[in-house]
This record gives structure tokens, sequence and C-alpha cells, in this order.
């Protein structure tokens, strides 16, 4: 078995469903930068101090892994890779079990107080911009399904928590933004 195919050669990529696009096309740029969010979310799980944290990026590793399929899917089977919107749900119940064991902070705060918080701070950064790329495709009416950029922007509430979880654990203070 070869690990290339040599079909994107010509610069093209193939979407789930019979069908070929421009590998700029906005459809595989939202895709990769899910996929940027899923390897962040990985790097940010195999750095984490706090047993909470593991397996909660673990399972939004796996979230993101069927919100991409519904994205890569083209309209005509975009059905049959649906996004459960109960997933939401489950984001804002950690975030708000999560967010009473921290002190929220009444400033910005700047990444870095811990290797962990600093990767958490990153995965929250790239899951904003893959929110950004699947609102264009919503905007342009080339996905349907609301829940997949609220779902983006619950997991990067998570993460922000999860970043101060992280610092909390190792005792550190999370730095503000002004002096």
């Amino acid at each position: 078995m070869s690990f290339y195919t040599r079909k994107g050669d010509d610069g093209t990529t193939g979407l789930l469903g019979e069908g070929r696009v421009a590998k700029y096309h906005a459809r595989i740029e939202a895709l990769g930068t899910l996929d940027e969010s899923s390897a962040a979310l990985g790097a940010a799980r195999a750095s984490t101090r706090d047993p909470r944290c593991g397996p909660l990026l673990l399972e939004a590793q796996r979230d993101l892994y069927r919100l991409m399929a519904e994205v890569g899917a083209l309209p005509d089977n975009a059905n049959q890779f649906h996004f459960d919107a109960k997933r939401i749900e489950w984001l804002e119940k950690e975030t708000d079990a999560l967010s009473k064991t921290v002190e929220m902070p009444k400033e910005f705060i700047l990444p870095g107080d811990t290797a962990s918080g600093a990767a958490l701070s990153l995965a929250r950064a790239v899951v904003r911009r893959a929110e950004r790329r699947v609102v264009e495709l919503f905007d342009a009416k080339e996905i349907t399904n609301p829940a997949l950029q609220q779902y983006l922007n619950r997991l990067s509430s998570l993460l922000f928590v999860l970043e101060l979880i992280e610092n909390q654990t190792a005792g550190k203070e999370t730095t503000k933004a002004k002096e």
C-alpha cells in the first residue's frame, strides 16, 4: 500500500461524495484549519498535567473529526454526516463545571505561564480561526448546520478554562496583559 495516490497532483482534492475542488477552495481551507485544530488539541493533550484535561481534549478531538466529516461532505450527502447539536450541551456542561474550580481573570491574560497552558492557548487561537472559516462557509450557504460554528465557539471557551486550570495545577499565577 502506498501513502500517496497522486490524485491531488493536479491541485484538486476530493470531498465526501462525488466531486473534487481546488485545494485552495474555502471548504478545504476550513477542513485544513479544523485538522490543525485537532493537532493543536493533541499537542495540548500530550502536555497537560491536570487529570481532567486529557480526556476532555480527546473527546473534543473526536468531535472535531465528526465535525470535519460534515464540512467535507457535499450537500447531497451531508445529512449522513450530520453533527449532533447535543455536543454543544456537553461542552457547556463541562465548561460550566470546570469554571467553578478556577478564578476567572478580570483582565486580558498572556499565554506562557506553563507549557500546557500555552499549548491550550495556541489551540484556542487555531479553533477560533477554524470557527471563522466555518462561519464563512455557513454564510456562503455551503454548509447549513449552525451547530458546527456554535460548537467551535464553545470549544474555544473550554480551552480558555483549561488553560487557567493548567496554570493553577502547576501553581502558577496567570500573567495579566497589562502591568
